[in-house]
């Protein structure tokens, strides 16, 4: 992810790049780990090993893009076809974050525990003062809508009042309704707009720390938080990526799917698609005579041990489309 070459860099001297001179003199976003050197795993073994003759899969962690062995990763993985993600070890001790997600939505490994003691550490996080804050303020905001609701009975009920009262009373009475609903509304956008986090929710309850790798869905990054405070965090930790749904391994076999399709295309067979099949037949015929024709003139070449020279390829062309001109202009004889 984010590594350029360095060809034309100050790694190398005398060598500029052709293709893009105005490369910096160093990559700041290259990160020449192990892998870099052949070396992978938290074992640090080439792939294929030679030394190795346990057959296991190589999984890649979707942080820091290392390969490790599937017995490296301190828990069994799941079935190949059950996860599509893997975040290892080192990189769940450094986004702790992601265990309050994985308590939801991460798949199980193939491990059994006998207690939650002996699976990792078991995380309680209480109220905060803010969210108990936040329970008083919906709580006052439903008594204005039961007040409005008294107000609403008293004012079907037979008024008791002179005559000359009963207007003063549904003047106050309206106001007052007109000012409920104010209060009512500017609660609601209050809370809108202030976005609930999703992270906080899950902390809020009961979720477990291991020291092992987890294993998640296809969808999963869908569901983290995109708040100021998490996008903040994202960014701090340099993992802004996992809420890009461009970046999933998913994503990443589409596109390889899709450029492998277009690899296997042929050009030739493309341009015949687009013809009649008129033209299609003279294309055909122009393509084996160019070819028989070419292969000939440079096997004297090679013949006779020679080098192929621009003024030879474009001597040959010459001749080629001379021939190909007296060709057509005799008289052609078509079938009725």
């Amino acid at each position: 992810r984010n590594f350029c070459c360095d060809c034309g860099n100050s790694k190398f001297k005398n060598l500029q790049c052709k293709l893009l001179p105005e490369k910096s003199k160093v990559n700041s976003g290259n990160k020449y780990n192990d892998n870099f050197y052949g070396l992978y795993c938290t074992c640090k073994r080439p792939y294929p090993d030679p030394e190795d003759e346990i057959p296991d899969e190589m999984i890649q962690c979707i942080v820091c893009e290392d390969w490790f062995h599937g017995r490296h990763l301190g828990a069994v993985p799941p079935e190949s076809g059950d996860f599509h993600e893997m975040v290892c070890q080192a990189c769940m001790n450094r986004c702790q974050f992601l265990w309050a997600y994985a308590s939801q939505l991460a798949v199980p490994p193939l491990t059994k525990v006998n207690s939650l003691e002996d699976e990792g550490i078991l995380l309680k996080v209480d109220e905060s003062e803010e969210q108990k804050k936040e329970i008083k303020k919906e709580s006052e905001v439903e008594h204005p809508e039961k007040k409005e609701e008294k107000q609403m009975e008293q004012l079907n009920e037979p008024s008791t009042s002179s005559g000359s009262a009963c207007p003063e009373v549904k003047r106050t009475f309206y106001v007052l309704y007109i000012l409920s609903l104010a209060f009512i509304l500017i609660q609601v956008v209050t809370k809108s707009e202030k976005p609930v986090c999703k992270l906080k929710e899950l902390q809020s309850k009961q979720f477990l720390i291991k020291d092992t790798a987890t294993f998640w869905p296809s969808n999963w990054r869908s569901k983290l938080c995109t708040c100021e405070d998490c996008l903040k965090m994202y960014s701090e930790l340099e993992v802004q990526f996992l809420t890009d749904e461009c970046d999933t391994v998913l994503a990443y076999e589409n596109k390889g799917t899709s450029d492998q399709e277009t690899e296997r295309r042929d050009p030739l067979m493309d341009t015949l698609n687009s013809m009649n099949r008129v033209q299609q037949v003279e294309l055909i015929c122009e393509y084996n005579d160019l070819k028989t024709e070419l292969t000939d003139y440079l096997r004297r070449f090679a013949d006779e041990g020679t080098v192929v020279k621009r003024e030879d390829i474009q001597h040959f062309f010459e001749e080629f489309q001379s021939r190909k001109r007296q060709r057509t202009n005799r008289m052609q004889y078509y079938c009725s």
